[in-house]
């Protein structure tokens, strides 16, 4: 009898259901959830007069949160599908996890048809608040979708030229944070935006860290991420400053904004430690999807953290 080790059994892939929710990227989710929860915490007790708001509208809340979602959840479908349908996302070539049309789990006319729905699902959850808070929100709502398709769909993604990362701080940063606060208020105000840089920081390190990883193999199929155009030290270094900034940020929230216990979210630094290191570290290929799941991690403590800091108004 042979003294060799067996082969490794391979992880079987997901199958029925289980691979559209694999196809949704959980783990990309909290970039969705966390700017609508501090846009809204934002908004508490916010009265331009210098009275006190009546109270925050739940349905609002939720109207913002399924757009947000449902935006990310269909941005992840159109990658998949653009990407599977261009031959970037090829098993031979990345080391992430696996893709839908790239892996063979489901065609590319499913994967679009997935798509459509979560896009149609966004503009369903974005109707009400057109309707009954502000009408010029339907414009909003048609960039954050062809800002969703044109991330790797049509004859120049954008997301293939470096500019990702400029559609995730502006979408998941600026645009989600600050119209939460509006869509509550119906006024745009300067912790708004702050709070906006904060989590639009947060956001970007997913995708760069995502970026960092796929370094190799974006590079064979001829995508110039902007990991790829700054190359593996500098897109460390970007992380790095992306995932502090808003930690450094938390005084000016919690002072300016006379919301001091704001000043919870410094907290996040303590599970930002890991992912800085690991990153700092050199860590790359598999071991950098261990940093995906972390910084996924510190997005969700910094903004439940300060949100409770923001809607507790003295």
């Amino acid at each position: 009898m042979s003294d060799a080790p067996s082969p490794a059994t391979p992880t079987p892939l997901p199958t029925n259901w289980r691979k559209w929710i694999l196809g949704a990227r959980p783990r990309t989710l909290p970039a969705a959830v966390a700017p609508v929860l501090v846009g809204t915490a934002a908004a508490a007790g916010y009265d331009p007069s210098g009275g006190e708001l009546s109270g925050l509208e739940p349905w609002i809340f939720l109207c913002a949160l399924g757009v947000a979602l449902f935006v990310q959840i269909a941005t992840n479908y159109a990658n998949d599908y653009s990407d599977g349908k261009r031959g970037t996302d090829d098993p031979g070539a990345r080391v992430g996890p696996p893709r839908l049309v790239g892996n063979g789990l489901a065609t590319p006319g499913e994967v679009k048809t997935a798509m459509l729905t979560c896009f149609g699902l966004t503009a369903l959850c974005g109707l009400p608040l057109v309707l009954w808070v502000d009408w010029r929100l339907i414009f909003v709502g048609i960039a954050a979708i062809a800002a969703g398709w044109f991330y790797t769909g049509g004859n120049r993604p954008y997301g293939y030229a470096g500019f990702g990362e400029v559609f995730v701080f502006v979408f998941f940063g600026l645009v989600a944070t600050a119209g939460s606060f509006y869509v509550q208020t119906r006024s745009i105000t300067w912790i708004s935006l702050v709070c906006g840089v904060a989590m639009g920081c947060l956001a970007t390190t997913m995708l760069v860290v995502n970026n960092l990883r796929d370094i190799p193999g974006d590079t064979v199929v001829g995508k110039r991420t902007l990991a790829v155009r700054l190359g593996d030290r500098n897109t460390r270094i970007l992380f790095v400053v992306l995932l502090v900034l808003p930690i450094v940020l938390v005084p000016i929230i919690a002072g300016f904004g006379e919301r001091p216990l704001a000043a919870l979210a410094l907290l996040a630094i303590v599970p930002a430690r890991q992912p800085i290191t690991d990153v700092l570290s050199g860590a790359r290929g598999p071991r950098l999807i261990p940093v995906l799941v972390r910084t996924g991690q510190v997005q969700i403590a910094y903004a439940v953290l300060l949100s409770i800091g923001l809607s507790i108004v003295a």
